[in-house]
């Protein structure tokens, strides 16, 4: 069966494009991904509740990938604690090649099988923890390795791949498929298929974040304070909470360090 990610694209004269044309039939294609997201849905409900559970029980959330695949899953890990203020130990992200493959492609190393496992034993992974495989193709061997091996130690394990059936889905407990079809760039998968992934990781992480009690209202506020833009936005946050002056506020949020703090302190001294 042909890979929905590589089939023949719908566009075969690019270099006859204008600029103009380049960029509104790429974002024609770009339109297509919330709609295949949506479909998903109930896989990713099913997901994220599994995900929630499992951190709730002291459990951790793994990603492996390779290529975009991999420095998505690292790009969402990487982006939890600052923005809900979690242990950089909760969600942890691996790609293939190690740290190197964020910045440079180290395409031969998604061809190993077993190297996966290996990366994840590093954590000392348990059956306490879950792992999810991202894969545009369905078929990347470092990560169809690596769940097949969590499987296979009885760690539950997920994927995200943007094909109808493929070998991953033997080794996933929920298998979410983003089919958003031929790339505008035929196998170019950092096109639609990394914003579908990127979208998905999105809302997994951030419906788990929230049930986690990591938001109140829409509020970030267990946020870490690291620059001058998110202490602004912190003070903003006491001020509407409490309803206190600009200075109270500032006072709160020095004298804690954290917006949550500051307002547990605040109604601890009403």
């Amino acid at each position: 069966m042909e890979k929905i990610t590589e089939a023949n694209s719908l566009y075969n004269n690019l270099e006859n494009m204008t600029t103009t044309e380049l960029l509104y039939n790429i974002n024609t294609e770009d339109q297509k991904v919330s709609d295949v997201i949506k479909v998903e849905i109930p896989n990713i409900s099913k997901l994220s509740d599994v995900i929630f559970q499992r951190i709730t029980n002291n459990g951790r959330l793994f990603y492996i990938g390779s290529g975009t695949s991999g420095r998505l899953g690292i790009l969402d890990s990487s982006e939890c604690p600052p923005t809900f203020g979690v242990s950089k130990n909760i969600i942890i992200g691996i790609i293939a090649g190690g740290d190197k493959a964020i910045r440079e492609a180290i395409e031969s190393a998604e061809d190993n099988n077993t190297q996966a496992w290996e990366d994840l034993k590093q954590y000392n992974i348990t059956e306490k923890d879950i792992v999810i495989g991202i894969s545009a193709s369905g078929t990347t061997p470092y990560v169809v390795g690596g769940l097949k091996k969590c499987q296979e130690n009885n760690i539950y394990t997920g994927s995200i791949t943007c094909n109808q059936s493929t070998i991953i889905d033997n080794y996933s407990n929920v298998a979410i498929k983003l089919l958003v079809g031929p790339e505008f760039i035929t196998g170019s998968t950092r096109m639609k298929a990394g914003s579908a992934q990127k979208m998905t990781l999105n809302m997994i992480s951030t419906s788990v974040m929230i049930k986690l009690g990591h938001v109140v209202g829409n509020k970030m506020i267990d946020m870490k304070i690291s620059n001058s833009k998110l202490k602004n936005r912190g003070i903003e946050m006491i001020i509407n909470q409490c309803n206190v002056s600009k200075e109270k506020a500032i006072s709160l949020l020095e004298g804690s360090g954290n917006v949550r703090k500051a307002i547990k302190k605040f109604n601890e001294t009403k």
